[in-house]
């Protein structure tokens, strides 16, 4: 068996046995495969694609490639939450707190952010003291404690998918279904999870830019999942303006902070409902989502929610009394308004332009070693389908680069399109898919 007929019979379209996928992935993963060769490789599964038995042990040996985390010693049944990325997603940071209110046991590994994509580890080490580098050990005892943990992937967590991406990052080969399916897939199955539900985002501020790529990407999760006995949802909703009004470390904390008040934005506090919902069915809490939105709209109300994210941060080292008093962030220096130019209604915002403004003012990476400034940002007044008239306040940018204001303005304003009100409203959630 050697990599050359391998690349050779995919190139062709034949299916892959089991042991040559094995193959490739210890190989590649253990340095034996040069980087050009798995190049190739990828290249002709861009192409030619992958069947769903292909996909399944593709996704099962990146799983073996490292170590896996065993979540046995957590009582009850396991959920957790995975969103394919997208500007201003705080879901996290609202939903968990949600969900452990009601005793489910939430454990979460999660990352940083990169791009126009924020990571939900940047936003938590805003808060001063924040320690995300928990042990297996510190994951579960936090988890039975207080319901809730949420922590960095530990370094031998599926290590072939680390070694894949990067290379897939640099061949132009990252938006293949069967490809992003095993890297989501390989990595929360090597967590243990017993229930997952996937935000699979669409649209201008997301990596599948079309509903028929999304549901065919969602399709391919579902049936791997089935494959590993894994109970999986899948929500497509569209990243075609950012979610919520924040984006930016510090910003969006704020921002999930009041939304777990109840005085949120009522895209990001529905969608975290509605994905909440999912996973008390799934854990067997409820019987139907309308009894399960019933108990998470109550924890909301009645604070005990919002105290849960108190626990987390308190367990994990920060401060708490950020969380009792959001005016404590420290936010950029830098303060700017940008107002509209005319009347009318907001057709649409250009969410990836959003996101790379936010990015460029010190809120995102545009490498790994970049340093971020958490109080850093972009705080919007208007989302689609929102009145507008000459004037008016379209956003507010947070910033200490002062060379980055001009183009900052400029581009905000190109991100949004004012004109005539859209004929539909704005559809947050495409699709469900189970």
């Amino acid at each position: 068996m050697n990599i050359y007929d391998i690349i050779e019979k995919k190139k062709h379209g034949q299916i892959l046995t089991d042991e040559e996928i094995k193959y490739v992935v210890n190989d590649f993963t253990e340095d034996k495969i040069p980087d050009y060769q798995m190049a190739a490789l990828l290249m002709a599964i861009y192409f030619k694609g992958l069947n769903v038995s292909e996909t399944y042990t593709l996704t099962k040996a990146m799983i073996e490639s490292g170590d896996k985390i065993d979540l046995s010693k957590i009582e009850g049944k396991k959920v957790d939450k995975h969103s394919t990325g997208g500007v201003g997603d705080t879901t996290t940071l609202v939903l968990g707190p949600m969900v452990a209110s009601l005793g489910i046991p939430f454990a979460k590994m999660s990352g940083r952010g990169l791009g126009h994509t924020g990571g939900t580890l940047d936003k938590l080490e805003s808060i001063p003291g924040m320690h995300i580098d928990l042990s297996t050990e510190e994951l579960i005892d936090n988890t039975n404690e207080i319901k809730i943990a949420i922590a960095g992937q530990t370094s031998n967590i599926t290590p072939a998918d680390k070694k894949l991406y990067a290379l897939r990052d640099i061949t132009a080969t990252v938006d293949n279904i069967s490809l992003i399916t095993s890297s989501i897939l390989s990595k929360k199955f090597a967590m243990g999870a017993d229930c997952l539900v996937l935000d699979v985002k669409v649209g201008s501020g997301a990596f599948m830019k079309d509903l028929e790529m999304a549901e065919e990407l969602s399709k391919m999760m579902i049936e791997v999942s089935k494959k590993f006995n894994r109970h999986t949802k899948i929500l497509i909703t569209s990243m075609e303006e950012p979610l919520g009004y924040a984006i930016g470390n510090s910003l969006e904390v704020i921002e999930a902070i009041e939304t777990l008040k109840g005085h949120g934005p009522r895209d990001l506090y529905n969608l975290c409902l509605k994905l909440g919902s999912k996973l008390l069915v799934m854990s067997g809490k409820c019987t139907c989502e309308e009894e399960a939105i019933n108990l998470l709209e109550e924890n909301v109300k009645n604070g005990l929610a919002l105290e849960k994210l108190v626990e987390l941060v308190e367990k994990q080292g920060g401060d708490s009394s950020y969380i009792k008093d959001p005016s404590k962030f420290k936010l950029s220096n830098i303060k700017q308004e940008v107002y509209a130019e005319c009347d009318g209604y907001v057709k649409s915002i250009d969410a990836l332009l959003i996101g790379e403004v936010a990015r460029d003012l010190g809120a995102g990476r545009i490498t790994k070693d970049t340093v971020l400034d958490l109080g850093s940002g972009i705080v919007l007044n208007k989302k689609i389908d929102d009145e507008v008239t000459k004037g008016d306040l379209l956003a507010t940018i947070y910033t200490n680069k002062d060379d980055e204001v001009v183009n900052a303005i400029k581009n905000i304003k190109k991100a949004y399109k004012i004109g005539e009100k859209n004929s539909q409203p704005y559809k947050l959630i495409y699709k469900e898919i189970e």
